[in-house]
């Protein structure tokens, strides 16, 4: 079959669905972002406009600051540093509330209103009254960094109907991305809630608070970010194309593009120098259901997965995370 219009996309409706859009017009860019970063306005250690300027300068073109419980103000920022289809800032906000001393962070992409943390009386009541209250005002929640302090688990995390965003990788040294001692990694996370039929996307971001010094143990920019797919370098667009998720998370790994027809994935991996490429297609219970060492693998789908969503690795270390396409089980 061929790759379809997203003007068709309602035909499919029943048929399939899918994180990923379908035979992408070519008038579709792709921009480099990041949605959760740090400045003095909160616990960062350099100005809104050192923070943005790093980011511009090192090839992102959008950008969410999101200081802790702090709206930061973009439009002098925007104005000083924005550019048509080069460079945006998005207005965020990371709520950061708290529950029998874990932390609940909750980022707010494409806030207006500046919020205050929502509590609540048990640690599900209080992820949940904090994505409500984001949705509320029409931004976009996603949940942050499940393990720093191993606050929340996959079955905390699946009594909260309302998220559909919640971070897989974080730059954070400090957030266990991969888990340990028995805790779940944010992947195995993830699994869990597609697997209970949950609509999930996932981010990778660089939760950045130092920009004056670098090391390992220190919170550093350039770590995580996604990557968009989106008409225009706009507000609109971009958020869009994020609700819809239509993006790839990534640590460094590029994606030429990504294609959804009624029956494949298709991934084309941007070549760099000598290093090679895993592609693993995962499914329900994060089963790998294939491996391809292409530069161009193919998934075609065989009726039952549920869902399919890719994780690609390169031999130099980094990844990319391709959100899931989700398929109705044949009888």
């Amino acid at each position: 079959m061929g790759t379809v219009s997203l003007a068709g996309r309602a035909l499919l409706l029943g048929l399939i669905s899918t994180a990923v859009a379908f035979g992408q017009p070519a008038a579709l860019k792709w921009y480099k972002g990041n949605l959760h970063t740090h400045t003095l306005n909160s616990d960062g250690d350099s100005s809104p406009l050192e923070v943005a300027t790093w980011y511009r300068e090192n090839g992102y073109h959008f950008l969410v600051l999101s200081d802790h419980n702090y709206l930061t103000e973009v439009a002098d920022l925007n104005r000083v540093l924005g550019a048509r289809e080069k460079f945006l800032l998005i207005p965020g906000e990371e709520i950061s509330d708290s529950f029998d001393r874990k932390p609940i962070h909750v980022n707010a992409t494409d806030l207006r209103e500046e919020l205050r943390p929502a509590g609540g009386r048990s640690l599900v009541e209080t992820i949940s009254r904090n994505v409500e209250a984001i949705k509320a005002k029409g931004a976009l929640p996603a949940v942050n960094h499940p393990n720093f302090n191993w606050a929340m688990t996959s079955k905390d995390l699946l009594e909260v109907p309302g998220m559909t965003h919640f971070e897989i990788y974080n730059g954070h040294p400090d957030v266990h991305n991969h888990g340990g001692g028995g805790a779940e990694s944010l992947e195995e996370m993830w699994d869990v809630l597609l697997t209970a039929g949950r609509r999930i996307y996932g981010f990778a971001v660089d939760d950045a608070h130092h920009f004056k010094r670098f090391g390992r143990n220190l919170a550093n920019p350039g770590r995580g970010w996604v990557m968009v797919r989106a008409a225009s370098l706009d507000t609109a667009s971009i958020v869009k194309a994020l609700r819809e998720g239509n993006f790839y998370a990534s640590t460094g790994v590029e994606l030429n593009d990504i294609q959804v027809t009624e029956s494949e994935l298709r991934i084309e991996i941007k070549p760099v120098r000598n290093f090679k490429f895993t592609t693993y297609f995962i499914g329900a219970g994060g089963t790998v259901l294939e491996r391809s060492f292409d530069l161009k693998p193919v998934y075609r789908f065989k009726g039952n997965e549920r869902y399919v969503r890719a994780r690609v690795e390169s031999s130099g270390g980094d990844t990319a995370w391709v959100q899931p396409v989700f398929l109705p089980v044949r009888p």
